[in-house]
C-alpha cells in the first residue's frame, strides 16, 4: 500500500471530498484522522471506516476556531506520534448578492475556509517539516475566477490560493511539497448547505448534480496527484477551460460567468 503508516490529518470529513479522501487514502493503508463539527455524523463516519479495517481517530473541531485545530494536532501526535499529509478541506459556500449579504455570513465563511487553513498547517507544519509531508488545500474554480453571487466564498478561496503560494516559497527548500486543488463542480452537500445571504442553509442545490464529477472521483484524482507531488490540481474540462480564458480573456470572461451562473435555479442575478 502507497501511504501504509502515514498519518493523515483531513478536516471536515464527515461528507463530501472530505469523506471520500478519508476512504481513498485509508484504503491505501494510511492512518486517518478525521474532522467534524457534528459529533453523530463524526461518528457514522469513523465507524465506517473501521468496518473496512481503517485505523482513525475522530475528533469533533469547528474548523474556525483556533483552539480546536491546535488540539487537533495534538490529539493526532499523541495518538500516532507524527503527521504526514493535511488535507485541508473543511469548508462552506453561501449565495447571495453582496449588496443583500449580512458580514457575518461573510465572516463566517471566511472563518472556516480560510482561517481554518490557516490554523490547521499553523499547527501541523511543525511535524509535516519533521516527515517532508504534503499539505493539501482543497480551493475551488472560485480560487482563479470569481463568481458573482458567491463574493465571500471567492474571497475566501482565492485567499487560501496567495496563502498557499506564499508558504510553498517559503518551505520549497525544506522538503514539503503544497498542492492546490481546484475540483471544479463536484457532487456533494456544499451546494446543500450554502449560506443564502442571512445564514440559513439554502437547503437545496441550484445546479444539475448528476452532472457533476463524484465525490469519490475527486478523491482518487487528489491521491494521485499527492503521490506525484504535484504543485496545482485543476478538475473538469470547464474548469481548465475557465482558469486558462480568465488568465488571458478576463473581460470575455465576465459576461460568460455572469450568463452561467444567472442560469441556476432561482439565481439573485437579473
Amino acid at each position: 500500500m502507497k501511504l501504509k503508516d502515514k498519518v493523515v490529518i483531513i478536516t471536515g470529513a464527515t461528507s463530501g471530498i472530505g469523506e471520500a479522501c478519508a476512504l481513498t487514502f485509508g484504503k491505501e493503508g494510511a492512518k486517518i484522522v478525521i474532522t467534524g463539527r457534528n459529533q453523530e455524523k463524526l461518528d457514522q463516519s469513523s465507524k465506517q471506516l473501521k468496518s473496512i479495517g481503517i485505523e482513525v481517530l475522530a475528533v469533533l473541531a469547528d474548523a474556525g476556531s483556533e483552539a480546536d485545530n491546535r488540539r487537533m494536532a495534538d490529539e493526532a501526535i499523541k495518538a500516532f506520534g507524527r503527521i504526514d499529509i493535511l488535507i485541508n478541506n473543511a469548508g462552506i459556500s453561501m449565495r447571495a448578492l453582496f449588496q443583500d449579504l449580512d458580514l457575518e455570513v461573510f465572516r463566517k465563511v471566511m472563518d472556516t475556509n480560510f482561517w481554518g487553513t490557516v490554523y490547521a498547517t499553523k499547527f501541523c507544519l511543525p511535524e509535516i517539516l519533521k516527515s517532508k509531508g504534503s499539505i493539501i488545500g482543497i480551493s475551488s474554480i472560485n480560487g482563479f475566477r470569481g463568481t458573482p453571487a458567491r463574493t465571500a466564498y471567492t474571497a475566501s478561496k482565492f485567499a487560501m490560493n496567495g496563502f498557499f503560494e506564499s508558504l510553498r516559497t517559503e518551505v520549497m527548500n525544506q522538503g514539503v511539497h503544497i498542492m492546490v486543488a481546484a475540483p471544479g463542480f463536484t457532487a456533494s452537500n456544499i451546494r446543500n448547505n450554502a449560506l443564502t445571504a442571512h445564514g440559513e442553509a439554502q437547503g437545496a442545490s441550484p445546479r444539475d448534480e448528476g452532472k457533476m464529477m463524484t465525490a469519490e472521483e475527486v478523491a482518487e484524482e487528489i491521491l494521485k496527484a499527492t503521490m506525484k507531488r504535484k504543485r496545482d490540481l485543476v478538475l473538469t474540462t470547464q474548469g481548465k477551460l475557465a482558469v486558462f480564458f480568465n488568465k488571458w480573456a478576463p473581460k470575455f470572461m465576465d459576461g460568460v460567468v455572469y450568463r452561467e451562473m444567472a442560469k441556476e435555479k432561482d439565481s439573485p442575478l437579473k
